[in-house]
């Protein structure tokens, strides 16, 4: 079969700062840069050696692979920090990795965060051409799923407020009808269903049994079990950057989650 995504020996290295003025601010980078050129004597050479900065290496991934095939639904699973959001925003192209490659084949949509894409000040219907542009699609097919996209969301009523008005609960509403009504060859969704209702998480499953059944892939991280084990037919899991379980057994993915 013919495969969606191919992950080979996929890496993610950060470098994580540790002391001195690192969050650059402004006035932070004027500090430091006075230390750096004016001469060290007295309590400014103390203040100096009192706040150096080192450095350490976090690998966020390390030396994955896997394969998506065409038309699967794969579960991604781990706790908070296993590398899931990275991996999908390496997947996504949002950031680049370390080492590895990655071969895509097809179209990809994703909804990573909730008002990713989203301007606050434009208003619903604005930000929905917006974030489509944004997805690579084309005005005129925008316009012809406008009403599709403004009816899954359920928001008619607000589709002219500006979006900074919106709550979090009709941001993604939204960002999930935009991005699951364009016609994704795949689809990728990191933690959509933990911010809706109950209703409109089933309603989400259902939309993404729509979207695999016409032969696109969907990615799904969701920390809850029940619709891991309701949609997905293909599971990893991962541990401090680590993929421990590739499987289509769904039920020994769950478990080896649910172990750490």
């Amino acid at each position: 079969m013919t495969y969606a995504i191919k992950v080979e020996n996929i890496s993610k290295k950060y470098l994580i700062t540790h002391g001195g003025y690192s969050s650059g601010s402004l006035k932070e980078i004027a500090d430091n840069f006075l230390r750096k050129v004016l001469p060290f004597s007295g309590s400014r050479k103390k203040l100096l050696d009192t706040t150096q900065i080192s450095y350490e290496e976090f690998w966020a991934l390390k030396d994955i692979s896997f394969e998506i095939a065409k038309g699967s639904k794969l579960g991604v699973m781990g706790r908070n920090g296993a590398g899931k959001s990275t991996l999908l925003k390496i997947l996504c192209h949002i950031t680049e990795p370390t080492s590895g490659i990655i071969k895509i084949n097809g179209h990809v949509s994703s909804l990573l965060e909730v008002g990713t894409g989203f301007h606050p000040e434009l208003t619903g219907r604005e930000n929905v051409f917006l974030n489509g542009a944004i997805l690579g699609m084309k005005q005129l097919d925008i316009k012809r799923k406008f009403d599709e996209i403004v009816d899954f969301s359920e928001i008619e009523q607000f589709i002219d407020t500006p979006v900074k008005k919106y709550s979090s609960g009709m941001q993604v509403r939204l960002a999930f009808a935009v991005a699951a009504n364009l016609e994704p060859e795949i689809l990728i969704l990191d933690e959509v269903l933990a911010v809706g209702d109950v209703n409109f998480q089933k309603k989400c499953i259902d939309k993404m049994n729509e979207i695999s059944g016409s032969g696109a892939t969907v990615i799904f991280v969701n920390h809850g079990v029940d619709a891991i084990k309701q949609y997905c037919d293909q599971a990893i899991v991962l541990k401090h950057g680590s993929l421990i379980l590739n499987t289509t057994d769904i039920d020994s993915a769950i478990e080896s989650y649910l172990q750490q």
